[in-house]
């Protein structure tokens, strides 16, 4: 059957692994017609549900978090999901430092290594709008919508690198942080949930930015995205302290930049660049503008 758009998602279902995955896809088996198909993924359900616009979300069930073990997965996703538009990996967000009471979606890859899954910005900003519109509507009001820098999750578990750009469809993690409470927030699981079904809600062109320096967490980033007055995202986010570690100021780590802006769907039409970036960072990124002929702005 012809789809318009074909959205999949995958979903964690072991408590001890992710919080928040297998509440996510509960709320979606209770409050959504899905079909569960005659597939597996993995010897996994999965779900599959048709819009009124024709477009196809699958809903993918995994024992691990799905960049945990790459190495198994992948055969599987260019199998199986190689002809859809756009993935999501649903799951958990922590860390040390994390922010709590968050609502997230971020890009995917290895900013130190110089290896970028695809990313597609208009898909990110419809995600981030959706979960702004259903936070404002379910008066979550103590959250945040925000993207993030630029990573995988599976490097913190020893996963391969090399791996991360070897499904070629653009892929996000999609998660709630970052304490059990959050994770266990039943109106911050439906506003993440419903979000999912309005990928495809905006077709319309959006002004991309590559945003460079800067913390893991920039609000001012996030905050132009979901700011439904712009047409405006991101194709990937470089936080400053990979930078540094990829020694991105070195000559010979210019490609990388090439390689990180020919994974974003679509052209750039600038580079953010963060104030404190010393440089000879600066002076890379610069480079690269005027090679791309778009404009650089100040952060």
């Amino acid at each position: 059957m012809d789809y318009s758009k074909k959205a999949v998602y995958f979903f964690c279902t072991d408590y001890e692994r992710d919080e928040v995955a297998p509440r996510v896809l509960d709320y979606l088996k209770n409050n959504y017609p899905l079909k569960l198909s005659n597939m597996k993924f993995d010897n996994r359900d999965i779900y599959n549900y048709v819009d009124e616009n024709n477009n196809l979300f699958t809903y993918v069930e995994t024992d691990k978090v799905l960049s945990y073990d790459y190495n198994k997965y992948i055969p599987l996703l260019n199998k199986l999901f190689l002809d859809y538009d756009v993935a999501g990996v649903v799951n958990w967000h922590g860390g040390e430092k994390a922010p709590d009471k968050i609502l997230t979606v971020h890009s995917t890859g290895d900013v130190i290594e110089g290896i970028y899954a695809p990313s597609n910005p208009l898909y990110l900003r419809n995600l981030m709008v959706s979960m702004e519109k259903n936070r404002e509507k379910n008066h979550l009001d103590d959250f945040k919508v925000m993207t993030e820098g630029t990573h995988w999750t599976g490097t913190i578990r020893g996963g391969n690198v090399n791996l991360i750009d070897k499904y070629q469809v653009p892929l996000f993690d999609i998660e709630i942080g970052s304490t059990l409470d959050s994770w266990s927030n039943e109106i911050a699981i439906k506003t993440l949930a419903t979000s999912l079904q309005d990928v495809f809600s905006d077709e319309s062109p959006v002004k991309t930015l590559l945003c460079v320096g800067g913390m893991h967490f920039e609000e001012t980033f996030s905050n132009i995205i979901i700011d439904k007055d712009y047409k405006i995202s991101v194709g990937h986010v470089l936080p400053n302290q990979w930078l540094v570690q990829g020694e991105y100021d070195k000559y010979e780590k210019y490609d990388l930049l090439k390689k990180c802006v020919n994974s974003i769907n679509g052209n750039i039409d600038g580079i953010v660049i963060h104030d404190n970036l010393k440089s000879a960072y600066k002076n890379q990124i610069k480079k690269l503008a005027q090679e791309l002929n778009v404009p650089t702005f100040k952060h």
